[in-house]
């Protein structure tokens, strides 16, 4: 189902385009239609399904831009997900103008007491900083049409259930309410009948099995190894198009510089970019005149693109959900699609996770040598030379060529213009910055969300983070550069 089918303004569907979603995803197909209708949800899905756009959306239609009371609240369990959430409802919101606050603990409360005097339609927080600003009186929750509790089951486990209420009783009784779990625990159903009414139920079961004509497979490598590992691998995989999913923005712009000097035709593409250059991107992607597109998971959430032969993962991704999410790219109208994902040792317990919610092993891969690249670079140079011969054309060439083998060898022209054509990456060095590694993952859970961020979000709300009030709970061949490619098929 795609987003123009439904009754959204004509802004939102602007901002929609802007930020390059097209198809969408099971969690926004079930809940936004009913959303829509004022109903109050109960979605049980995971993080990387997309549900800010499913309580996002709706939230955004009702807007009120003459009202400048706060109309809608998102509560969230950390700083890193109410300011994300905060980022993605302000470009789904920006054509239409609405104002976004965030609240978290560790900023400057001056600076948010400012900001919520600036009468924003949307606030999105922490538990413990939306209960500070309740006590100031600097935060009023009369107006608010629309309630969020994002990621509850995380929100019970770091101990803010008691806050959550609190918060709630701040609302209007007469209010839409949306609740967003990834399990159902008893606390949470329990806060489902107190404060809710007749809400429909959306499970969005994980894709469980992960569709079976992608092969899976994996390779270790240390972070500053990556990049050589991943562009040997692209000289042997040959893929027809590509996706590189990367962790950050920065990331992705430096692995899309890197793969050109090395000979790939590539472009990045995430949340930073403008309108025009994020359309430009996925238009030269989709019609091949880029083989390759570098993204983040937000930036290439809902793009429909059709022909994918390869996803990379050059950094796996810290929840499960995305990485299902990810390798759906590929494989798609019946195609096969492979994924190989760039594991560094101490990150195996994600990956492992993964296979316990995928339900599938991923293969073992070993890296390509430099030979075995080298050669595969010559197999597809040759090709290539063959082609130019065919399409002639080269009338205009021949006196140059006449004058070069009165000096030198027909051999050694021919080994020059191979050489031209062939990139050897240590004359070409590319570095990328390192990134913060992923917190070492406590336990080897294999399925759903229990312990895959391990206690990483325990942090306190009040002095700075959010805190756990209650200490409660292979065969590939071939090689891919941006010259002319004979078998290249999108």
């Amino acid at each position: 189902m795609k987003f123009n089918e439904l009754n959204l303004s004509t802004e939102l569907l602007k901002s929609i385009e802007r930020v390059g979603f097209e198809e969408m995803t099971p969690i926004q197909e079930q809940t936004i239609p009913m959303a829509l209708e004022n109903k109050d949800i109960i979605g049980q899905a995971q993080t990387g399904t997309g549900k800010t756009a499913a309580f996002g959306l709706p939230m955004l239609q009702k807007i009120d831009l003459s009202n400048r009371s706060v109309q809608g609240l998102v509560i969230a369990p950390t700083r890193e997900l109410a300011i994300q959430t905060q980022e993605e409802l302000f470009r789904l919101g920006k054509d239409k103008k609405v104002k976004v606050q965030v609240v978290y603990g560790g900023a400057d409360i001056r600076r948010q007491i400012k900001g919520l005097k600036d009468s924003p339609h949307i606030v999105v927080g922490t538990p413990g900083r939306l209960l500070d600003h309740i006590r100031r009186k600097t935060l009023k929750l009369d107006s608010v049409e629309t309630l969020v509790l994002d990621e509850s089951d995380e929100m019970l486990n770091m101990g803010f259930i008691e806050d959550i209420e609190s918060i709630i009783k701040e609302t209007p009784t007469e209010r839409q309410t949306l609740l967003f779990s990834a399990t159902m625990p008893d606390a949470i159903k329990r806060i489902g009948v107190r404060f809710m009414k007749q809400p429909a139920t959306v499970r969005i079961k994980g894709k469980t099995l992960a569709a079976t004509n992608i092969k899976q497979y994996f390779t270790k490598a240390r972070d500053n190894e990556k990049f050589d590992v991943m562009t040997r691998l692209m000289d042997v995989d040959n893929p027809g198009a590509a996706i590189v999913f990367a962790r950050t923005k920065r990331r992705v712009d430096e692995l899309a510089k890197g793969l050109e000097m090395r000979g790939f035709s590539a472009e990045g593409i995430h949340g930073d970019l403008s309108q025009s250059k994020r359309m430009s991107v996925l238009k030269t992607f989709k019609s091949g005149k880029v083989d390759i597109l570098v993204a983040t998971d937000v930036a290439a959430r809902g793009l429909d693109v059709t022909g994918v032969t390869h996803v990379y993962n050059y950094d796996i991704p810290q929840d499960p959900e995305s990485y299902v999410h990810r390798i759906g790219r590929t494989g798609r109208a019946g195609a096969d699609g492979i994924s190989i994902t760039l594991v560094t040792p101490n990150e195996m317990g994600y990956l492992r996770t993964i296979e316990g919610l995928t339900k599938q092993t991923m293969t073992p891969l070993r890296p390509p040598t430099d030979d075995e690249a080298l050669e595969s670079q010559l197999v597809t140079a040759m090709a290539d030379i063959n082609t130019m011969i065919e399409k002639n054309g080269l009338d205009s060439y021949k006196l140059a060529a006449d004058r070069l083998l009165n000096s030198y060898s027909a051999e050694d022209l021919a080994a020059a213009l191979v050489k031209q054509m062939v990139k050897d990456p240590s004359d070409v060095p590319v570095k990328i910055t390192p990134e913060r590694p992923l917190p070492n993952k406590q336990g080897r859970s294999r399925g759903g969300k229990g312990g895959y961020k391990g206690n990483s979000r325990r942090k306190n709300d009040r002095g700075g983070r959010d805190r756990d009030r209650k200490n409660s709970q292979g065969g590939h061949k071939g090689s891919h550069r941006s010259k002319p490619n004979p078998k290249k098929s999108n």
